[in-house]
């Protein structure tokens, strides 16, 4: 069936491209933010396994949104590794990290899913897709407050 929602096929593939590269990023951080919530060691053991987890939990609802979005924009929404692996921008950890290599880590992992959520916007502006610039708005929010909060560790 057509789908007739107000936005061109030709844009909404474009958007869906941008959703399918932001939702790889944001389930490759959150393998590795839950990776590093089992393996964290040191001082700040309870600390940073407790913000990991409070983390990770928020992204695995997250790539939910994500991917339901592209579904509603009519089309599959990526969902193997090996598919994640052609579309993140996020590098994958290398053994198990001291915990502030940890938490520098998880800032670059954020930054990068701000950036990924950013380049989306003159497509989804130019389209009008009010409902997928909401979607970016709140992922924007809550990854600079959370690459905010774990950079001030590095402080």
């Amino acid at each position: 069936m057509n789908i007739d929602i107000g936005i061109p096929e030709n844009q909404r593939t474009h958007i869906v491209e941008g959703l399918s590269h932001l939702l790889a990023d944001t389930y490759t951080l959150y393998l590795k933010t839950h990776n590093f919530h089992w393996n964290v060691t040191g001082p700040m053991f309870n600390t940073l396994h407790l913000m990991f987890m409070t983390q990770y939990t928020e992204m695995w609802t997250a790539v939910d949104l994500l991917a339901e979005r592209i579904r509603s924009l009519g089309a599959a929404a990526p969902g193997s590794y090996a598919q994640f692996g052609r579309l993140t921008s996020i590098q994958e950890a290398d053994g198990v990290p001291a915990a502030m290599d940890m938490v520098r880590q998880l800032v670059e992992g954020h930054e990068a899913v701000i950036r990924t959520a950013r380049s989306i916007f003159p497509v989804v502006g130019e389209a009008g897709d009010e409902a997928t610039a909401d979607l970016l708005t709140q992922r924007l929010q809550l990854h600079e407050k959370t690459a905010w909060m774990l950079r001030s560790l590095l402080e």
